[in-house]
């Protein structure tokens, strides 16, 4: 991508609930980079633009997260096909996962697909997450798992991936490559996300003086713990907190630290 090309601002030439899906996605991607979740240019995360027809806006490939703003995401159908004039390209690995989940579930506005070592590094352990933290028995339950199938380029592995997270899942581990989180808004799918990632992040730390010495909760404080969370529910308590004070709070720290996100 030529350093000269810079994106033309599309503020006027969309509607105000594209705009709005254009500003909360490059949020995600920039609070991706500041929490140093990054695949240098790899990895993605995709927002259903408000209206019938299906399109979805995905990042330009190429680009790092810490440079994408609203204007710069990419408009594509289901087919993958740009729909609205753009300087860019996409990643086809991208549009798989992210067009398999949009195409199935309504309620996946957003979706987030991560490669974070820890990540990865769970999704590699036979017993996935284990309930040793507070923070994974508050989303274990809502965690789906699919197997590693290759590089996501065969359009055939979209059902699959699909009915592994079933109707009602948000999270997912991609075993043997990474995270996935969605949801209704930027907010929940962010929240989600930060959570599964914590939680990969305390295990492999836990484990790295090995797994006998590692204390497991036991069922009953498992369930407690996943009732207390309100991880798993569209309309739960943590729902609330992430769109009325964690999603400004991460625009507060955007501001401050990454400004430029929404032109």
């Amino acid at each position: 991508m030529p350093d000269d090309m810079k994106p033309i601002s599309l503020r006027d030439s969309v509607s105000e609930e594209e705009w709005t899906a254009r500003v909360d996605l490059a949020m995600l991607y920039r609070l991706t980079a500041l929490h140093g979740w990054d695949d240098m240019i790899f990895t993605h995360i995709s927002h259903r633009v408000p209206g019938p027809e299906h399109h979805f806006l995905i990042n330009p490939y190429g680009m790092l997260f810490e440079e994408i703003t609203a204007s710069s995401l990419v408009k594509v159908d289901l087919e993958g096909n740009i729909v609205l004039d753009s300087p860019y390209f996409i990643n086809p690995a991208g549009f798989t996962i992210h067009s398999a989940i949009h195409m199935h579930r309504e309620d996946a506005n957003v979706v987030m697909h991560l490669h974070t070592d820890q990540g990865v590094a769970v999704s590699s352990q036979k017993e996935g997450l284990l309930p040793i933290s507070q923070t994974a028995m508050a989303i274990r339950e809502d965690v789906a798992y699919h197997d590693y199938e290759g590089i996501a380029l065969d359009l055939d592995e979209r059902e699959r991936l699909v009915a592994d997270l079933g109707p009602e899942k948000h999270s997912m581990l991609l075993r043997n490559h990474g995270t996935l989180t969605c949801g209704t808004t930027a907010a929940m799918t962010f929240t989600r996300m930060f959570f599964l990632e914590r939680a990969c992040n305390m295990q492999i730390m836990a484990l790295s003086a090995g797994r006998n010495g590692v204390l497991e909760c036991g069922e009953d404080l498992q369930e407690k713990v996943a009732r207390q969370g309100g991880m798993t529910g569209q309309k739960s308590g943590m729902s609330s907190l992430s769109e009325h004070l964690v999603w400004p709070a991460m625009k507060r720290k955007l501001d401050r630290q990454s400004p430029g996100y929404d032109a």
